[in-house]
């Protein structure tokens, strides 16, 4: 990371830490296992709160095409970096709080996998809630993946809250090579029967 976009990222964290979440910027390592399982395809991807763009590198390395890539960032500052960063992918200036009111990103299709650096447990619980049910209502097709990082040792969405939305979450991997150490969570949909939906089964039907 260069001394610019480190600098970036300590003006964004004095003028709002709280949308930043974090005390230094997501290492590599991080990046790696948060896009683990993401395959070069051309699915489609949504990044959340990408901030200096170290988890976008990554999955651009991984294969995700820039025209199928939308990186969702609040940060003025940032927004406009990452646009200068990576030309052809899609950024947008929005509250992530707000993916349940919008469009499609797009067309007809919905986002195979759903990258996120959106510190949850840093925001009221009601605006996280709001992402996590915009990602899976609006965004994610059936069998997607959404992805979070967190910092302490538990799931940074209550099992309570999980059940309601229809929702496991699994620990996919701890990184202790970032500042602080974090883990990695694997949200997916699950069936009525408790078992993980199949391709072509209703997105809304579990959490509406």
């Amino acid at each position: 990371m260069s001394i610019a976009e480190k600098m970036l990222f300590l003006r964004s964290w004095l003028r709002d830490p709280q949308l930043v979440g974090a005390v230094a910027p997501s290492s590599r390592a991080l990046a790696a296992l948060i896009t683990s399982d993401i395959r070069s395809s051309n699915e489609p991807v949504i990044e959340l709160g990408p901030g200096t763009g170290v988890f976008t590198q990554a999955l651009l390395a991984r294969g995700v095409p820039r025209e199928r890539l939308v990186l969702v960032e609040a940060d003025p500052a940032f927004a406009r970096s990452l646009g200068q960063r990576f030309p052809g992918v899609r950024v947008l200036q929005m509250d992530a709080a707000h993916l349940g009111q919008t469009g499609v990103f797009f067309g007809r299709e919905r986002a195979s996998a759903i990258v996120s650096g959106i510190p949850l447990l840093a925001m009221p619980v009601e605006k996280a809630m709001a992402i996590i049910r915009g990602a899976f209502l609006r965004h994610l097709r059936a069998d997607g993946a959404l992805y979070q990082f967190t910092y302490l040792p538990r799931c940074p969405v209550p099992q309570a809250l999980l059940e309601r939305m229809g929702l496991h979450a699994v620990r996919i991997g701890f990184v202790v090579a970032n500042l602080p150490p974090a883990f990695v969570y694997r949200f997916r949909r699950v069936n009525m029967s408790g078992g993980r939906v199949v391709r072509g089964e209703s997105p809304e039907g579990l959490l509406a």
